[in-house]
């Protein structure tokens, strides 16, 4: 039943080598690896006034000064990561640069901020795809989170099918909205010029607002910032890349930046222009397409591919996370099981778990993009930072041809991100305070992994040079565990005389005349192999047989005897009816599992109907 309803939602297996035929061009990749920059639109300028309007309707002017303010960050981290991807065009973003620059700590705080962060990606643009729906149905305000956790699946299964056919799918709908922000932006700007909107009245730039500081004009700064959390998604992910990678991934680098900020300054200055104050169930952008359209079909139709790029940016988490998670794991720092490829070639271990990592992130954040964002922020700033110092370090030490200008660049990037992050600290104390319990847990958590995997290749590791004392036992012990004389006990029987010297049957009862009756049962059906009755005082299967087992180690031990504990399982023909079953031989097992030189071993008798 399963592997039908996979191959339905999925997709065939694909052989390993279809891998070429999972790389993206330019097109595609700014598809799925832009769509998280380019939907913060929707978002980044009412973080702006949020914190403006706090003070005074009037003081909205200061979000033009502070929107040319994020373009040039904007410009600096693309000439940052532009040189990321020609430096490491093999991937990991800022996590191989920190590591690389300025050690592995600062490479695992990078790292842990982005796995976290791109599971923020995930919770954000869910949540932001949600508001747009209820903003264009309030009705369904009531339903937002079950909606969101339900989109985060639609959007998971989309991305278990593979890199190349989820782009297909993204390619429309980006493009869409793409198209119709343009419009909105123009539509917007040639109205306000030829005066057709003239009854929106806000205050002239430069009128003086009591009440604005400078604090308060960085805090609304490190809130616009939000809207380029996404853009270091490229330089994680270059290997996703057509031949030449770096070259085509540097492209789209550029080309993103550029939307990115001539959507931001529009949207931007069309909210100015037409008062756009923020509420609580109708967003801004929403707010501004409707001024510009009214309620008409463009008006719906911007609601609509708003609400489904911000759903859909949310790929751009799940394109990144499990390349991320693999560059981790390759270095030992996460399980190995992110190294792994699924049906569709895709890091499916990793897709899953950002997932589930997102769908608890709405469900704790109950959907509230307010209460997501600053995290979000504070998530992707630490990296720019670390990953601009990095940068710096590497132009010093090469100082290659043209290294000034490089540095210089990197210089500004890492001054006004550090910048943003101090005072997203400060003023946001608040909601980012779980960054200083989860990062150092995270960071603890690598480093245990990585020595767990080293203690494990020194403990497998055989060395040739070494005489390796090698004791050949005398026998085998086989216990076998018995609950009564069935086929599955029989077949288990004739398995145990094959592998061992000596044979011991052992059973547990919990009703002493039950046992007794079995006793006779067993020597009158197998009476060339002695079995040993065990009664337990307290019901507990396990407890008796463990220190039996106990037992029989020690005295093989005495003997040079290896000791096996073979359990006979029948395996129903349906899966769900193991639950019509109880798991003891799965707890025994695991328990056995535990002890030292003891051979477990299964005998599985599978029924026919």
């Amino acid at each position: 039943m399963a592997s039908p309803l996979k191959r339905l939602l999925i997709g065939r297996p694909l052989k390993s080598s279809e891998a070429g035929e999972q790389k993206l061009g330019k097109l595609k990749a700014l598809a799925v690896l832009s769509s998280d920059a380019l939907s913060s639109i929707a978002y980044g300028t009412e973080q702006i006034l949020l914190v403006l309007v706090a003070v005074s309707a009037a003081a909205m002017w200061y979000s033009i000064p502070i929107a040319l303010c994020v373009l040039v960050l904007l410009f600096a981290l693309n000439l940052s990561y532009k040189q990321i991807i020609h430096s490491y065009p093999h991937g990991g973003g800022a996590y191989v640069v920190s590591r690389e620059n300025l050690g592995k700590n600062a490479g695992l705080v990078a790292g842990g901020s982005l796995l976290v962060d791109y599971m923020l990606t995930v919770a954000v643009s869910i949540s932001s795809g949600t508001d747009a729906i209820v903003s264009a149905v309030p009705s369904l305000f009531p339903f937002a989170v079950p909606i969101a956790v339900f989109l985060v699946i639609v959007v998971t299964i989309i991305n278990l099918r593979g890199i190349t056919e989820s782009a297909s799918i993204l390619a429309i709908p980006v493009y869409l909205f793409v198209f119709s922000i343009v419009v909105l932006i123009l539509t917007g700007i040639i109205k306000v010029l030829l005066g057709m909107d003239a009854t929106h009245e806000t205050a002239s730039i430069g009128t003086h607002v009591q009440g604005v500081t400078l604090f308060l004009l960085l805090r609304a700064f490190a809130s616009g910032s939000a809207s380029l959390t996404g853009i270091e998604a490229i330089s994680n992910a270059v290997p996703l890349f057509k031949k030449p990678q770096a070259k085509n991934a540097a492209k789209t680098l550029t080309i993103m930046a550029t939307i990115l900020g001539f959507f931001f300054l529009g949207i931007t200055v069309l909210a100015f222009v037409y008062g756009t104050v923020p509420e609580l169930k109708v967003t801004v952008l929403s707010q501004i397409a409707e001024n510009v359209f009214g309620r008409n079909f463009m008006f719906y139709f911007i609601q609509a591919t708003t609400a489904l790029i911000l759903v859909l940016a949310a790929n751009t988490g799940f394109s990144a996370f499990p390349l991320l998670a693999f560059n981790l794991a390759k270095d030992k720092y996460m399980p190995r099981m992110y190294l792994a490829r699924g049906d569709r070639l895709g890091y499916s271990n990793g897709i899953i778990t950002l997932a589930v990592g997102s769908i608890l992130l709405i469900i704790l954040f109950k959907g509230k993009t307010e209460l997501l964002v600053p995290l979000y922020s504070v998530g992707v700033f630490i990296p720019f930072t670390l990953s601009q110092t990095g940068m710096i370090i590497k132009w010093w030490k090469e100082r290659s041809e043209g290294w000034h200008k490089k540095l210089a660049a990197n210089l500004l990037g890492a001054i006004i991100s550090f910048t943003v992050l101090i005072v997203l600290f400060l003023t946001r104390i608040d909601s980012v305070w779980p960054v200083f319990i989860f990062l150092p847990i995270m960071i603890f958590v690598f480093h245990r992994t990585r020595s767990h995997y080293i203690k494990l290749k020194r403990q497998l590791r055989v060395d040739e040079s070494m005489d390796i004392d090698v004791s050949d036992f005398k026998g085998n012990v086989v216990i076998v565990a018995v609950s009564d004389t069935t086929k599955v006990v029989e077949g288990a029987l004739k398995y145990a005389k094959s592998i061992g010297d000596t044979v011991i049957a052992v059973h547990v009862s919990i009703d002493r005349m039950q046992g007794k009756e079995f006793v006779e049962r067993w020597n009158r059906i197998h009476p060339e192999v002695r079995v040993a009755h065990l009664y337990s005082t307290y019901r507990s299967i396990s407890e008796p047989l463990m220190k039996f087992i106990d037992t029989a180690k020690q005295k093989a031990d005495h003997d040079n005897y290896s000791l096996t504990v073979l359990i006979p399982q029948f395996i129903p023909k349906k899966g769900w009816q193991n639950l019509l079953h109880n798991q003891t031989s799965l707890m025994i097992r695991t328990r056995l599992m535990m002890q030292r030189d003891v051979i477990v071993a299964t005998y599985p008798y599978h029924l026919k109907e």
